[in-house]
């Protein structure tokens, strides 16, 4: 049983490509998404097989890792298979990085993604006093700074080719939460200190079904040329395309920890112990996630959050 539990934010600094293994539409590689919403997610197995991977990089102890992690399943052979002791929920999305006309870019979210992650901290015990958030209808959307709003009136918010109507041009609660995520979720330190800025001015929130839509079609599509390895140039009909969640993007996953599991008394870790281990790795550390690697992929700030 898990006995200590976190929220590890997850900021993109790159482009990441969490591949979903198969592909029903036009595009060749796309990307991890939830089913009942079409949100752009990361599932837990990935960032676990990730944290693993670059658990020394990252700092830690390489005699934790079959420990904390469980042993690879080769060691079945010798009897030393074991569960892990540590957890990684699937992530979800709480803002998306949207092309705006003034500010370059917001970050979007929806009412749906915000209760999500309310109710997510709240099982983690780690309750956000956040208040709730007016009504949005489809073409309306809620801002806290009248610095993202132009038209003739200054109330139009403008997102790509749209164009959404600001129902509270200051949105109070919208503040509220605005600022706890930028106070919370980016790593701490002067390099993340615009972006925190600009997190907690330029959040807004679209109606669900509009925030569906910039989640469907407003992700990064690469095409690639597939090499023919003996000539060295691009092969007949190589031409394929990869989608990436956009830089700037950010997700939240539970973390669960238990004491260890090997059975070997004199190598027990408590769970408050496992857990410290994590976030040592973890809080304000660059992890690399997903596929693409060697081009730069998939690289994300890690920020925990916990009791």
């Amino acid at each position: 049983m898990f006995e200590q539990q976190a929220a590890v934010f997850l900021y993109a600094v790159s482009p990441v490509h969490m591949g979903a293994g198969q592909a029903i539409g036009v595009i060749d590689n796309p990307i991890q998404r939830e089913r009942h919403t079409g949100h752009p997610c990361f599932a837990g197995s990935g960032i676990k097989g990730a944290v693993r991977h670059s658990f020394k990089n990252l700092g830690g102890n390489a005699d934790h890792i079959s420990r904390l992690f469980g042993p690879e399943s080769k060691k079945s052979e010798t009897g030393e298979l074991h569960a892990g002791a540590v957890s990684f929920g699937d992530a979800q999305v709480v803002a998306l990085p949207v092309r705006s006309l003034k500010g370059g870019f917001v970050y979007a979210t929806c009412p749906q993604a915000i209760a999500r992650a309310q109710r997510l901290l709240a099982h983690l015990a780690l309750t956000r006093q956040w208040p709730a958030l007016p009504e949005v209808k489809p073409g309306t959307c809620l801002t806290s700074h009248t610095a993202q709003l132009g038209g003739k009136d200054a109330d139009r918010l403008h997102l790509e080719a749209f164009e959404y109507q600001a129902a509270d041009k200051a949105c109070a609660a919208l503040q509220t939460i605005a600022q706890d995520l930028a106070q919370n979720a980016l790593p701490a330190g002067d390099g993340y200190s615009f972006f925190r800025d600009k997190l907690a001015a330029d959040l807004v929130v679209l109606s669900d079904s509009d925030f569906d839509y910039f989640s469907q079609h407003a992700m990064l599509i690469e095409p690639h040329v597939r090499i023919d390895e003996k000539t060295g140039t691009a092969s007949d009909g190589g031409l394929f395309y990869t989608e990436n969640l956009p830089p700037e993007s950010l997700l939240i996953a539970p973390l669960l920890a238990s004491q260890t599991r090997s059975g070997n008394e004199g190598e027990l870790i408590d769970a408050i112990t496992v857990m410290a281990h994590m976030k040592a790795v973890l809080h304000s550390k660059l992890l690399q996630v997903g596929g693409d690697a060697t081009t730069g992929r998939g690289l994300v700030a890690a920020t925990v959050l916990g009791q």
